[in-house]
Order: structure tokens, then sequence, then C-alpha cells
């Protein structure tokens, strides 16, 4: 009776399935289209698990043979931002969407802030380059050893901290509302970094160029205080803080070169 009961559970978990609408492109120049496919449902299983499922057997909901769906993921634990997509909608790492909390079908999309290299690919070099522009990096190579730096005020570390939590995963950028093909607008990232850097003892060696660097064209005037990019963030990073700080910085920065000219 135990062994015929425990058959009839396992007959009822592996009928229930997933289906999942997958937007696709074959490269950067043709035209998106969507593709559907059914998997048997595992607990535990998140995007990625699915995605990795379908490029061992890519066949969609049609039995028919298909390329394997493209993405990227690296760390698997939402750490490197390698998997953003949108997911249902919402912009967000795949490795924590689980399919428990997703409702059916589950449509999976690619940013589309960003040029797409194929299917669920990106190109985030808009993100990329206005990190470069912004210099978010502290730029010691080449010096001698000259021991241990300047210490950060505690309190000051406690929030620098948060905003060190950013993973590039470009998340905030699709939420913005100002971050689209008609703008130059760099985006809350590379301006929460500013902020960022310019905390850092050594790194406000260099705060005036990245104050002036939001004052340019597709700088920190872009931003339209939507604060979607607060909401999407999957690290909670206080972006619209960053913001409504650099707003200040810049605008001190800029009454001083007025009166030191």
């Amino acid at each position: 009776m135990a062994m015929a009961e425990t058959d009839v559970s396992a007959k009822k978990f592996t009928a229930k399935k997933v289906k999942f609408i997958i937007t696709r492109q074959d490269d950067p120049n043709s035209k998106s289209y969507t593709e559907e496919f059914e998997l048997d449902y595992r607990p535990g299983m998140n995007v990625i698990s699915a995605l990795m499922e379908i490029q061992r057997n890519p066949v969609n909901e049609k039995g028919e043979n298909t390329s394997p769906v493209c993405w990227e993921s690296n760390c698997l634990e939402e750490v490197c931002g390698a998997c953003s997509m949108v997911i249902n909608g919402k912009p967000r790492q795949a490795c924590a969407a689980l399919i428990d909390n997703l409702e059916q079908p589950i449509r999976v999309e690619p940013m589309r802030t960003f040029p797409v290299v194929r299917d669920l690919v990106i190109d985030r070099s808009r993100m990329f380059n206005a990190l470069k522009k912004v210099k978010a990096w502290i730029p010691i190579d080449g010096t001698y050893d000259l021991g241990p730096g300047p210490r950060m005020p505690e309190k000051k570390r406690q929030w620098a901290y948060e905003l060190s939590k950013c993973m590039t995963c470009g998340v905030c950028l699709e939420a913005c509302p100002n971050v689209n093909e008609k703008t130059d607008f760099m985006g809350p990232a590379a301006i929460s970094q500013v902020r960022l850097f310019n905390a850092h003892p050594t790194g406000e060696m260099n705060a005036d160029e990245r104050l002036e660097a939001l004052m340019e064209e597709g700088g920190i005037e872009g931003c339209g205080n939507s604060q979607n990019c607060v909401r999407a963030c999957p690290k909670g990073i206080p972006l619209t803080t960053s913001i409504a700080e650099m707003n200040k910085a810049t605008t001190k920065h800029m009454f001083k070169t007025w009166f030191t000219q």
C-alpha cells in the first residue's frame, strides 16, 4: 500500500509542468520573436536552472528541435550581476528568480536598455563606458609601497560599504525611464559610484574630476527622480540618496569653480 501511494505521488510530481515564453533574437540586427518551452517541474527550480535544461535538450513546446537559448551567468548566487534579464516584466537576476514565486507562463526577455547580442545576452558597454567616464576606481597604479592608507571613519564606512555592493548588473538602468536610446544619461549606477569613490580617503584626490564628469552632458542632470532604480536594485543600494548627495556636491563644486576663476 505504501509503495502504491509513493508511485501515485511520483506521477503527480512528474506531471507538473512549467511553461516559459522566451523572447529570442538570432543576432543584433535581426527581429526578435518568442518561443515557448515546457519543462518538468522540480522543487527549488530557478530561471537559470530552467535555461540550463533547455540548453541540454533544446526542444520547444511543439516538440521541434531548436537552437539552445543563449544567456549569461557566472556566480549563480546574485553576486556577479551577469544573469540580469526581464522576468514577467520585471528586471532582475535570473539566479534569484525561483519558479515557485513566479506566475505562469513565465515570460523571459532581454533587458532592452542595452543592445541585444543574441537572445538574452546584452551588450553592457553603455554602463561600463559611464563608469570609465567618472573614473570609478582609485588610480594608485605605479606607486611605491607606502604602507597602509588612511582609515575611513566607521560611520562613513558603513554607508560606503552599501554602495560597494553594486555588481554592475544593469537592472537600475533598465528600470530608469530616463535611460533609453534617445538619451545619453549615464544612469544611477555610475552616479552612486562617484559618491563611493569620492568618500574614500585616497579616492577623494580625484573627486573634482568625477564631479565635473557628472556635470557634463549625460550626467546627473538627466535624472528625472522617478525612483524606479532604488526599488529595482537587487542589492538594496540607496541609489536615490547617492543621487541627492551628488546633486549637492556638484552644485557646491560649480559655485566653488565660479568664485575661484
